[in-house]
């Protein structure tokens, strides 16, 4: 016990956290007591390091064999997962497969076997059938948003999934949304719940913003004005949708990025990584963004598009207001729209003209080497303040990927920024430097 909660004050010091909050400290407890566990917690409240650390801390170091499986609904939800545990430094070996990316590539990452893969149920149980690992290793499940993981279109993956675990010791189901049926086939017994739903997201502010139009793109305009500098998600009910808007800030100048489901993957990634630096504050999304996606300081959401349901409604408000921060989330309805049983009708706020928002201070380069060639942020750091002369102030957040890694340049600095450091040398690898 004593070594780990040496080794758990160690990763808590990497992640730069002081204390865990009472959601995560009673999910470790019922973790490390139970073999079946329902996580339901509020979007944004720390679930993935909730279930990582218990989870870490039972893994067998001794062992070269997939442990542990962490089945997400998403890629993104899949990437961040792999991000947060390749930040705890636990010493195991972590690999996340989904598709949009090559098989070949998921066989070379998994030629030695990692302790903990994460994935998709169509890339799980494909890697399944083809033999890349052995489900009969495997001692701990994760569902991870069970609730989306788990529906109809994912039954038949996640039944072949499950019945391949033999071994299983450990099952941990986690969601934001309150009562969702568990399939016979996940064969939970008697589950300990820990449900901090009712909680809620206590410093969200819900307002609606009323437009005169049944188009409501002039109102929108005046929306983001009025709202200033601050990091925001406009959620759309269609990718259609998501082109006009788009079309629309883009003829008045106004940067952000889009989000949804028809989109290239490396283009969906690269749309969060501009919006994580600060590139763009905005991000125009279907419901895709509205869960696992790792997207901090969130100011507020729009809903341009009226959700379907309340689940729905509920996750994207889930993006703001998140862990100890506040947050808003703007109802944007014509004035004869009538809104849904499930959203009660909140405070109107009146819009203030306002000039554009200011462009962002920084533009994201693109660097051609990362994890895989032994590259660390802070090589990609010293090359930037060295070769590059930039100033400390000048270089934002660096995002390190296994084949290549991102980082934020003050503006004014990005043609100096790649003159000097394009075709450079990072450890053993020449990489190019490039704005994307």
């Amino acid at each position: 016990m004593a070594k780990q909660l040496k080794n758990q004050a160690s990763i808590l010091k990497k992640l730069g956290i002081t204390q865990l909050n009472p959601m995560q400290e009673e999910a470790q407890l019922a973790i490390h007591s139970s073999n079946e566990v329902i996580l339901l917690s509020p979007t944004g409240t720390g679930k993935t390091l909730a279930f990582l650390l218990p989870l870490i801390a039972q893994l067998n170091a001794d062992r070269e064999e997939v442990q542990a499986l962490i089945i997400t609904p998403s890629r993104e939800l899949a990437i961040q997962i792999e991000q947060v545990a390749r930040e705890m430094g636990a010493g195991f070996k972590i690999n996340a497969v989904y598709g949009g990316r090559t098989v070949s590539k998921d066989k070379l990452d998994l030629q030695h076997s990692p302790t903990i893969l994460i994935g998709t149920p169509g890339r799980i149980a494909h890697h399944i059938r083809i033999k890349t690992f052995d489900p009969q290793t495997v001692s701990h499940l994760v569902l991870d948003e069970f609730d989306k993981s788990l529906e109809v279109g994912f039954e038949e993956e996640m039944k072949a999934i499950i019945a391949s675990l033999s071994s299983l010791e450990k099952k941990i189901l986690t969601s934001a949304t309150h009562g969702v049926e568990v399939p016979s086939f996940v064969h939970l017994k008697r589950p300990i719940y820990v449900d901090y739903l009712e909680e809620g997201v206590q410093k969200l502010k819900l307002k609606t913003i009323i437009s005169p139009e049944k188009d409501k793109l002039e109102t929108l305009g005046e929306a983001l004005c009025h709202l200033g500098n601050q990091a925001g998600i406009i959620f759309c009910n269609y990718k259609a949708s998501i082109q006009r808007v788009s079309d629309f800030l883009s003829a008045k100048n106004i940067p952000h990025g889009c989000f949804y489901g028809g989109m290239d993957q490396k283009d969906r990634e690269r749309a969060l990584i501009k919006f994580r630096n600060g590139t763009h504050q905005l991000l125009i999304a279907t419901d895709l963004a509205a869960r696992g996606i790792d997207v901090p300081e969130i100011k507020f959401i729009i809903h341009y598009h009226l959700p379907h349901r309340a689940e729905e409604f509920t996750h994207r408000n889930g993006r703001t207001a998140r862990m100890h921060n506040d947050g808003t989330a703007y109802v944007l309805k014509w004035v004869e729209e009538l809104l849904p049983d499930f959203i009660d009708a909140p405070n109107i706020e009146a819009i203030e003209e306002a000039p554009l928002p200011e462009p962002s201070i920084w533009k994201t380069v693109f660097i051609s080497g990362g994890r895989r060639d032994k590259i660390s942020k802070g090589d990609i750091a010293g090359l930037f303040f060295k070769q590059g002369q930039l100033k400390h102030n000048e270089l934002g957040m660096i995002e390190l990927k296994q084949d290549c890694a991102f980082a934020a340049v003050h503006a004014k600095r990005i043609k100096q920024i790649i003159k000097y450091t394009n075709n450079s040398r990072l450890k053993k690898k020449k990489v190019r430097v490039f704005e994307i």
